[in-house]
């Protein structure tokens, strides 16, 4: 006898409905998505763009990208070297560039780079604040100089340079903000606290300053990209508590394929993401998830910050000189060799930059 099938087995499941209607969420995200990027598109050529921290790291690659799309583009940083090189390295690719020395904790400093950029080019389309410094080690050998040098830079240097460019952008209705923070601004982040605290600091200003400059034509976008491969380990994170220990479980991440971007794949998804208008980005696919997570679990997410805390990181009670920090360049070399050469291979690659057109990545 042939199966019958019951009125009660053609029903859709509650589980059925709730894939259709997620996938029909997600569809309709996709496609409002693209309306969007087509409507706020953001063309690059001839605009003029001041990118802090631009001398080196990922600043220098999103000056690259920004340089590949035609723009203009003002870099600024505090070492005269690596200034000088960067700005051989951007006109030697075809660019049009000024390079300001800058103190960004300096106000006076910021504003010579906004009027210098004024006086060259005529204009400021868009500013990619950049800049910032990091402290790695307990919270218990951390200072209060520490966390405003942090704010400082992180946090007030970029409020510092919206403050000073926004009126020009809302008088021609139209401009670009990329402010880089991290997604140790999203999420807590131990032996990280002052530079935790000052992206966290950073997200809130972003992210509130893009729902009001909207109606001016000024699209701010909030970067929180994960561990990238910059080789700044060894060259200017500065490290406290265990000094050796504390760079080693930063720099074991650092170079980590899985766990961390090139500076040049994240430049050209940062600058699609400038040039769409988005509102954020997240990037790569652990640090969204992970920021994912917390957002949606965020007891859970810093019960396992607290357990990594406790079980993975160095101890803060065993360091007599831990107070003083101390750069990555100027510790020795106990780093397991294996680390040691991919860092300095990912200082290399972002000193020299990828060669190539721009992609969509």
């Amino acid at each position: 006898m042939a199966h019958e099938t019951s009125a009660a087995d053609q029903k859709p499941s509650l589980l059925h409905i709730a894939a259709a209607l997620a996938a029909g969420a997600v569809g309709t995200w996709f496609a409002a998505r693209a309306v969007l990027g087509r409507r706020r598109w953001f063309d690059l050529e001839g605009k003029v763009a001041i990118v802090t921290g631009g001398s080196r790291g990922l600043g220098l690659a999103i000056a690259r990208e920004l340089i590949i799309r035609g723009a203009r583009v003002t870099i600024c940083a505090r070492g005269d070297e690596d200034l000088a090189k960067a700005e051989e390295d951007l006109a030697g690719r075809g660019g049009e560039v000024l390079a300001v020395k800058c103190d960004v904790t300096q106000a006076d400093e910021i504003r010579q780079v906004v009027q210098q950029t004024r006086q060259r080019f005529g204009r400021i389309d868009v500013l990619v604040n950049n800049a910032a410094i990091i402290t790695v080690g307990p919270q218990s050998h951390m200072t209060l100089a520490d966390y405003r040098d942090a704010m400082d830079t992180i946090y007030e240097a970029p409020l510092l340079f919206m403050l000073d460019i926004l009126p020009e952008m809302r008088d021609r209705g139209s401009g670009r903000i990329v402010n880089i923070a991290s997604f140790g601004g999203k999420m807590p982040s131990p032996h990280l606290a002052p530079y935790s605290a000052a992206k966290h600091a950073l997200v809130g200003l972003s992210e509130t300053l893009r729902t009001e400059l909207v109606d001016d034509g000024i699209y701010v976008t909030t970067v929180c990209p994960g561990l990238i491969r910059t080789g700044s380990a060894l060259r200017s994170a500065k490290f406290k508590g265990q000094h050796e220990k504390e760079r080693l479980w930063f720099t074991s991440g650092d170079v980590t394929p899985v766990l961390s971007i090139e500076p040049s794949r994240l430049a050209r998804r940062i600058v699609n993401a400038l040039q769409r208008g988005d509102a954020e980005l997240i990037t790569p696919f652990n640090a969204a998830l992970t920021s994912s997570l917390h957002g949606a679990f965020p007891g859970i997410s810093t019960e396992v910050a607290t357990l990594m805390n406790r079980i993975m990181l160095p101890s803060r009670n065993e360091a007599p000189d831990g107070d003083q920090a101390i750069t990555g360049s100027h510790l020795g070399d106990s780093l397991p060799s294996a680390i040691v050469s991919q860092e300095k291979k990912a200082e290399d690659e972002y000193q020299h930059g990828a060669e190539g057109p721009a992609a969509n990545s």
